[in-house]
Parts: C-alpha cells; sequence; structure tokens
C-alpha cells in the first residue's frame, strides 16, 4: 500500500530498535505513561459518572423531582393531578403532604420529614417500593394511623415492624392542663432502607392520616411530581405558574441541588488533576523526541543533502510522536473500556482475597460505573492535541539542522 515519504520513515523509525538504549527505554515509558494516564482517567470519569447515576436515582428517587401547591378551587388535589398530568414534561404525580415531626419511641426521640401519601399513586412517583426491606408499604391504609420509617430512624429509636411510635406535630392546642404538642400514636407497618441519607430524615404515614393530624381537609395536599427530564424542572415549573397564577411550588435544586453540584465540580477538578498524568507522558514523549533528534542529526542531514525538504523532515517527527502517543492512547482506551466495564467485579475479588470491607462506608455495596462515549472521544481528542502540540518542538528542531555542519565531522 502506498504510504508517504514521510509516514513511511516515521513508521520505520518507530519500528526500529534504537542503538542508544536510553532513548528507546525513554520512548517506552512515554508509552506506557500514556496508555496508563488515558486508562485511569476513562476508568475515574465512569467511576464518577456511575456515582452520580446511583445518587440522582436513589435520592432523587425518593424526593420530589417538583412539588406544585393549588389555592382557592385547585385545593382538590384530585382536580391538581389531574390537570398537572396534562403538562409536557410531567411522567407522573401523586398527592403529598409534609410536616416537619418528632417521633418518640422507647425513650429516644428522632426529627423527621413526616409525608403523607397515597401508597397506590406514590409507587409512580417514587422508589420506595424497590427497598422495603420490613414490612408492606401498602399497608398504609386511611383511618389505620400506621407509618412506615427510614431503616436509620428505626435502628437509631429500636423500632421495628408492629412496634409502636409516637408522632408529635410542633403545632399546639389548648386544653384544660395547658398548651399541649399535637401528638398521635402510630404503628409500624414497615422499614426502608435506600443506604442514602433519605433513610435518617423521611417517614410516610397515610395522606388522609396526615391531614386529620393537621386538621384539614382530606382532599387538601401538594402534589408531588416526576419529570421526564429533572434537569428541565425550571422550565416546566415556569409554564405550570404561567399557566395559572394560582400554582406555586419549588423544585428539587432548593433541597439537593448542592449536593450535585458538587459531584459535578468533583468530577471536573478529578478530571483536570489525572490530566496531569497524561501531560507528565506528553513531556515524556517530547523528550524521547528531542534525544533521537540528536542522535539521528547526522541521518537528518543525509536526508536534506538527498533533496528532503525542512518541512518534509518536520512532518516525520511530527509523526513519530503521534505514532508513540497514539500507542499509548490506543492502549489505554482499550484498557481503560475494559477496566470500566469490570471494575465491580475486581473490587469484589479484591473484598474476597483480603477480607476487606470497601462498601461498608457507602450507600452502596458495589462500585457502580456508567461509561460515557462522550468521556472517551474527550479524553482520546485531548489527549491526541496535546500530543501533537508536545511534538511540535522536536519536529522543528530537526528541521533546523544544518547539513552542511553536521557532515562536516562525520
Amino acid at each position: 500500500m502506498f504510504q508517504p515519504f514521510t509516514v513511511f520513515l516515521a513508521t520505520r523509525y518507530v519500528r526500529s530498535k534504537q542503538k542508544n538504549r536510553f532513548i528507546s527505554l525513554i520512548g517506552l515509558i512515554s508509552v506506557i505513561g500514556m496508555g496508563l494516564g488515558v486508562a485511569v482517567l476513562i476508568l475515574v470519569l465512569s467511576v464518577m459518572n456511575g456515582a452520580d447515576l446511583e445518587l440522582r436515582q436513589r435520592i432523587l428517587g425518593m424526593v420530589p423531582h417538583a412539588v406544585i401547591s393549588g389555592r382557592d378551587d385547585l385545593a382538590n388535589w384530585n382536580i391538581l393531578r389531574e390537570n398537572l398530568l396534562k403538562v409536557e414534561g410531567v411522567q407522573a404525580a401523586a398527592p403529598m403532604q409534609q410536616m416537619q415531626s418528632m417521633l418518640t419511641a422507647k425513650g429516644e426521640a428522632e426529627g423527621a420529614l413526616v409525608t403523607g401519601i397515597v401508597p397506590n399513586l406514590e409507587s409512580s412517583v417514587s422508589i420506595i417500593n424497590r427497598f422495603m426491606v420490613a414490612g408492606d408499604f401498602n399497608a398504609l391504609q386511611p383511618g389505620k394511623f400506621n407509618i412506615v420509617l427510614g431503616a436509620v430512624i428505626a435502628r437509631q429509636m429500636g423500632v421495628h415492624v408492629n412496634d409502636s411510635i409516637t408522632l408529635i406535630i410542633p403545632e399546639t392546642r389548648l386544653s384544660p392542663v395547658g398548651v399541649l404538642p399535637r401528638l398521635r400514636r402510630f404503628k409500624v407497618v414497615g422499614i426502608f432502607e435506600v443506604r442514602a441519607e433519605v433513610d435518617a430524615q423521611l417517614a410516610f404515614i397515610h395522606l388522609e392520616d396526615a391531614n386529620r393530624l393537621l386538621r384539614l381537609d382530606k382532599t387538601d395536599g401538594d402534589i408531588r411530581l416526576k419529570l421526564n427530564d429533572l434537569f428541565e424542572s425550571k422550565t416546566i415549573l415556569r409554564d405550570i405558574h404561567l399557566s395559572s397564577e394560582k400554582l406555586v411550588g419549588y423544585d428539587w435544586t432548593r433541597t439537593h441541588g448542592t449536593l450535585f453540584s458538587a459531584i459535578r465540580m468533583e468530577k471536573t477538578m478529578i478530571g483536570l488533576l489525572l490530566f496531569l498524568i497524561v501531560t507528565v507522558a506528553i513531556f515524556n514523549i517530547v523528550s524521547s523526541l528531542v534525544m533521537l533528534v540528536t542522535d539521528k542529526r547526522a541521518d537528518i542531514a543525509i536526508l536534506l543533502t538527498m533533496g528532503a525538504t525542512p518541512v518534509q523532515v518536520q512532518r516525520i517527527f511530527l509523526w513519530q510522536g503521534l505514532m508513540i502517543a497514539g500507542m499509548g492512547i490506543g492502549c489505554g482506551t482499550i484498557m481503560g473500556i475494559l477496566a470500566a466495564y469490570n471494575v465491580t467485579e475486581f473490587f469484589f475479588w479484591l473484598e474476597k482475597i483480603f477480607n476487606l470491607g470497601l462498601f461498608d462506608a457507602y450507600f452502596i455495596n458495589y462500585m457502580p460505573s456508567e461509561l460515557l462515549w462522550s468521556d472517551v472521544v474527550l479524553v482520546v481528542s485531548v489527549a491526541t492535541i496535546l500530543s501533537a502540540l508536545g511534538a511540535i518542538y522536536p519536529a522543528r528542531k530537526a528541521a533546523s539542522v544544518q547539513p552542511v555542519e553536521v557532515l562536516r565531522y562525520e
């Protein structure tokens, strides 16, 4: 197959064994360093994507994507829900009534955000059914005063399914003995464990029981929305508000936006730091090319005397730098993709061999990994561009060789 003159010579230089073993060693280290840098970068970005996805599914699967409150004639949640389901971007809707409360049992007390829900509608907007570890979520029946607790709350209070617990609402009421807080005894019918912060914050009761405690009409309640794209929440809320001034609400960014902003910033910063590994490998490539140019000055002078132009000589070493970098980038890309797909199995193997509890302190019991091909393309593109820029200096140094001065002493 026909190859340009410059590509042919660059390939010969890459394939041939160097007389100077030190230069060969530097070249090998450059390829290995580039490969490891690219592989680690792809792997870490994939793990960060996986962690972000898990948090999004678990935490934002439990908390509302958006909450809408109706006023006046839209206070009936049945009517409000039907209207909101017609809005573009709204996947599901369910009524809810939230109240800050105190839970007490066996001499222990814990604060919790108690949410009144309708169980058969809640499953369309929440993932709680997937994480029940005891009891039955559907046991929340109106008038029964049953409650479902997060695992952390249940553990700290020492309660289990079928135990009783007292719910205290900060709102006070007058009695013959003075001002007393409003309280009610509930039966624990279920415990959920998402292995996230919501396990220590949330508890669920039936919507009618919540309205009865708050002395509201049984049709009162806000509407929790599940959106097709949670990052479009502000746009959807704006459209809902414009459609009716009687509707107000807030989205998930007000309650958990800082968490996901921190994850996104962490991914960006880790990516930039890991690119330093690739940069070090590129400096190794540059140094090996500079030493190679110095070692091949006589060969370059002969090429120039035989009719090769400085531009062609420059292209030879540019191609050589790209080929060396390309071998590292190619191997690193393959290793990074394989590692991203098998990182969970690797950590399970480490746990088994060394008897380590690597995931005991985390909300998941495996290493999440989500390989995005856009990340792979970004890593490969940036590494290739930086390698090409790094090869410019030694290539120009090769093109500036003066044949007369070099061959005078040969």
